[in-house]
């Protein structure tokens, strides 16, 4: 069954208005059964999930010792990102995917959903402000 999310709305020094297609996903911790809510950008642009590092202790992972520093570059140039070494658990709606999950350095960048072993595993839409992830 398909799930559906309203783009948010947002100011743009250059558009005045734009709407950015968001979506809530949850991620297990990595040692308990609980859930962490992130209110994610769905970037297929991004080649994998990336998160803030302020999360990484939220869902059970050491950033020092669950995770690889590698380097990559972006629209931003370039930055180290600390790659988790196994798979999290990543669910929207009813879908689950273990997927690996990036931790950004800093905290004030967006958490963006991505492609890799996530969004190339739906049906993603984009239409009428509305961002919908149905089975391919």
């Amino acid at each position: 069954m398909a799930i559906s999310f309203s783009f948010r709305r947002e100011r743009s020094p250059i558009f005045g208005t734009i709407y950015r297609p968001v979506a809530e996903a949850f991620f297990r911790h990595s040692e308990q059964d609980v859930w962490q809510p992130v209110r994610m950008i769905v970037d297929t642009g991004a080649d994998y999930t990336l998160l803030p590092r302020f999360l990484a202790p939220l869902i059970g992972i050491d950033v020092s010792t669950d995770c690889r520093k590698i380097e990559t570059r972006g629209v931003g140039g370039k930055s180290n990102v600390y790659l988790t070494r196994k798979r999290i658990v990543a669910r929207i709606g009813d879908f689950e995917r273990r997927i690996p999950v990036g931790f950004l350095p800093i905290d004030d960048l967006p958490p963006l959903l991505g492609r890799h072993e996530f969004l190339e595993t739906f049906r993603v839409v984009f239409h009428h402000h509305t961002t919908s992830f149905d089975r391919p």
